[in-house]
């Protein structure tokens, strides 16, 4: 049964419309064209597919997310690709695969019922992998070279991002257990390794007690404290199956009643161990960053490209701009002052 009230064409047609004012202005004719007919395309394309789709059961507000979703990622990652320098060519294909990858992992995610919050954490994680991934590739085949992947990989200031969050680096990836590498656990609640047995010996043995497993637990367990941005920073540096995990992990209710205290404990001091010493960063320098950009960009210009981002951010750059910080975390501001700065 099709989806009541789910309009996917209008709706496909609203965001491209927004979208068009968005396009940065540098763009050419053809290239503003192609962010918009990218985002039309792929929103069309992915309402039909949950509009006809009767066997996942999803809802209007649903259907709406996911296409949401997969038209936001289309405008980000289309202008990623323009700026990249790579030839026209292959954009299609690497839009192609980042749509499919969004597609397939929102529809999952919706099923599980994971928290809004983690879908988007998984989903932009495996983008960001996609593209990467996809930048490879090009260059493995002899397609790129590589000035032209190193430039269509910044694009996505992965490499930025990790050089300003070294102070919340994950621990080093242990060496996996053969074991472990043969029957990978599925990360299930029914999954999580119980709580401590009478005499501290813990209740379950075998792969569930792999070292492997137990840190990504333990990580699962400290990101649920954790700020939502800081947690998918980190990500960035799992590996895409690890960092699955750790997130479906992180949507198990009551985490640390299920876990042996006595083994979080050992991978907490391991972590600690394992993390470099905190940089001091000098927030009057962010401030002067942000500033420069005022040259280039007149506060209407800078309202629209700032349109998408969250309160809190576009509190801190026109804050800035009059001189002053807005009190968030300084390496948090420093990302987005390194982006601010790129996007001109």
């Amino acid at each position: 049964m099709a989806i009541k009230g789910f309009d996917y064409q209008e709706f496909a047609k609203n965001l491209a419309g927004q979208a068009q004012e968005l396009v940065p202005p540098e763009f050419k004719d053809f290239e503003k064209q192609y962010v918009i007919n990218t985002l039309y395309n792929f929103s069309n394309l992915a309402g039909e597919a949950l509009y006809n789709d009767t066997e996942s059961n999803f809802n209007v507000d649903q259907a709406v997310m996911i296409t949401q979703i997969i038209a936001e990622w289309a405008y980000h990652k289309s202008v990623d690709l323009i700026r990249s320098g790579l030839p026209q060519d292959y954009w299609d294909p690497i839009m192609q695969k980042i749509a499919f990858t969004i597609f397939e992992i929102a529809k999952q995610t919706f099923k599980q019922g994971l928290p809004q919050e983690q879908i988007l954490q998984l989903i932009e994680h495996h983008v960001k992998k996609v593209y990467i991934e996809s930048i490879e590739e090009l260059k493995a085949k002899g397609l790129i070279d590589e000035g032209l992947k190193q430039k269509a990989e910044s694009q996505s200031n992965i490499d930025a991002m990790m050089q300003q969050m070294q102070e919340e680096a994950p621990p080093e990836e242990p060496v996996p257990q053969p074991q472990a590498q043969a029957q990978p656990p599925q990360p299930q609640a029914a999954n999580v390794p119980a709580p401590a047995a009478a005499g501290g010996a813990p209740a379950q043995k075998g792969a569930m007690q792999t070292p492997k497993l137990l840190k990504l637990v333990t990580c699962a367990m400290l990101f649920q404290k954790m700020k939502q941005d800081k947690v998918q920073t980190i990500l960035d540096k799992f590996d895409v199956q690890d960092a699955t995990e750790v997130i479906k992990y992180m949507s198990v209710d009551n985490l640390t009643d299920k876990v042996d205290a006595g083994h979080a404990l050992r991978c907490l001091a391991e972590i600690r161990k394992s993390l470099p010493k905190k940089r001091i960063i000098d927030t009057s320098k962010i401030v002067a960053q942000v500033q420069s950009v005022a040259e280039y960009l007149d506060k209407p210009k800078m309202e629209i490209l700032l349109k998408l981002e969250r309160p809190n951010v576009k509190r801190f750059v026109f804050t800035a701009l009059e001189g002053e910080y807005y009190e968030i975390p300084p390496h948090v501001a420093q990302i987005i002052a390194t982006h601010l700065a790129d996007s001109v």
